[in-house]
């Protein structure tokens, strides 16, 4: 008797369904958290964060082989149109590129981001030759300066040998102040009127890439049990130097697929933005808001500091954004959070909570050029125009987050800015047509917290400011505004 052959579909879909439900589950828990994933965390899944293990990789002498010049000059031809984030085209670059090894991705993602940060440089030295129509030449220059020259083979380079050897022999340190500080004019121009004698640190600074900072979740671990654990995988941390909650890796690990951070147990985030949430300084069952909660990560936070009691609201325009915050405090065991989707800052939602909080974080849109080392990109992709646009929002956001603000509450604006005019600028503007809010010094109310302020934070007093010359954070911004209780006035 003939074998009945098998339908090809039928069995697939058969071995489908022999799944298990622990497999679906799982299977289902990994699609989820993958959309809930901030940026850090995406960018680490990506392979983008190499910072010290290529400094590692790059005494050994690697060998650049052509087909890493070749992809990275594909890579390089999507990022460079500056069409949007960076991370986000690597990642969807990756994910369609399955013939990349993880070495080849490690040294792809580097040089991207390398290229992003020393753009500037690069161009100089290329002229007149633009880097977006060059692709594949940029890819070899930035090779060339991060592994050196001898890395690239003559089989690699091929005819580009000639055009390559002539603009490695323009030395970037020979470019004028404002070339090497690799940012837009208008940006340089700004932030050297702001920070003056500093300046020049502080675009060195944003040249480099940014450390790995996690917030223990104190709900679930203590900060000694979590760098204990650490050590047992063979990480090195420290603590973070300000942040009593902080930890500091010196290596980047996919950390996104490890049990103490499927538990919950820590949260990937930077040393100043953990301290922005000690700035609202939330008690246990008050009503709390976080005006601009965004993907969430100060919202976990306040809520860790609530002891997950009260009422925490996290408030944003965007649903999607917003959407992946369930996951992650689901995941953090908070219980009391309750994330709202609203259409604009005067939402009839926001309007019927008129009065009620004791404090409120407004997390401003901002330009961002706080996190360039993270986001390198986004000194190219951010202009004049759109600052002025921001600086709108920004204003009307204070005012209506203002109105949610009970008798004697507080209001916390931060941003991740470095630019006066979106920090300082709309705070003085606010209290100036606000006499019924006062400013409380941010230096002193984290300094009762057991948070170990440098003199150079303190001496912007009575603002939170961080800048990562001096700090070693991204750049934050915080000031702390107090309702006047009506019964004093």
């Amino acid at each position: 008797m003939q074998e009945k052959k098998r339908n090809p579909r039928r069995s697939q879909g058969g071995g489908e369904r022999r799944l298990t439900e622990r497999q679906r589950a799982a299977r289902s828990r990994q699609i989820r958290e993958s959309r809930a994933m901030t940026k850090d965390e995406r960018r680490q899944r990506a392979g983008a964060h190499h910072d010290i293990d290529q400094r590692q990789t790059r005494t050994g002498g690697p060998r650049v082989t052509g087909l890493i010049v070749d992809e990275l000059g594909k890579a390089l031809a999507s990022v460079l149109k500056l069409d949007g984030p960076a991370d986000v085209l690597m990642s969807r670059f990756f994910r369609l590129n399955h013939k990349l090894g993880s070495r080849d991705r490690s040294i792809i993602a580097e040089a991207i981001f390398y290229t992003l940060r020393h753009l500037s440089t690069i161009a100089w030295q290329m002229k007149p030759i633009v880097p977006a129509r060059a692709p594949r030449l940029t890819s070899m220059v930035a090779l060339s300066r991060i592994y050196g020259r001898e890395a690239l083979d003559d089989r690699t380079v091929g005819n580009d040998a000639g055009p390559l050897d002539n603009i490695l022999r323009s030395k970037p340190e020979n470019a004028t102040a404002f070339v090497q500080s690799e940012l837009p004019y208008w940006l340089y121009e700004r932030l050297n009127n702001q920070f003056g004698d500093e300046a020049p640190a502080l675009f060195e600074s944003m040249k480099e890439g940014a450390p790995l900072d996690l917030r223990v979740n104190l709900l679930k671990a203590k900060r000694e049990d979590v760098m204990q654990e650490l050590a047992e995988h063979g990480v090195q941390a420290v603590e973070t130097p300000m942040s009593p909650d902080g930890v500091r890796l010196m290596t980047k690990p996919g950390l996104t697929s490890w049990p103490i951070y499927r538990e919950g147990k820590i949260d990937v985030q930077d040393e100043g933005s953990q301290l922005i949430a000690r700035l609202v300084q939330p008690k246990r069952g008050e009503m709390v808001c976080d005006f601009c909660a965004g993907a969430g990560g100060k919202t976990l936070a306040l809520g860790a500091l609530m002891r997950s009691t009260g009422r925490l609201y996290a408030f944003d325009v965007n649903e999607k954004r917003l959407a992946g915050l369930t996951p992650r405090m689901r995941r953090a065991g908070l219980s009391n959070v309750h994330p709202i989707a609203i259409k604009t800052e005067r939402d009839t939602r926001v309007k019927r909570l008129t009065g009620k909080f004791d404090r409120v974080l407004v997390d401003a849109p901002c330009s961002g050029t706080g996190t360039l080392r993270r986001n390198p990109d986004l000194r190219w992709r951010m202009s004049e125009e759109e600052l002025v646009r921001i600086n709108a929002i920004q204003a009307n956001v204070l005012e209506s987050a203002s109105r949610l603000v009970k008798s004697g509450g507080r209001l916390v604006y931060a941003t991740c800015s470095l630019l006066r005019e979106e920090n300082q600028g709309v705070v003085e503007a606010f209290l100036a047509k606000h006499p019924e809010y006062e400013i409380m010094d941010a230096t002193d109310v984290l300094i009762k917290q057991g948070v170990n302020l440098p003199d150079c934070a303190k001496a912007h007093a009575p603002f939170f400011v961080m800048a990562p010359h001096q700090s070693g954070t991204d750049g934050f911004f915080g000031a702390i505004l107090v309702k006047k209780d009506a019964r004093d006035s």
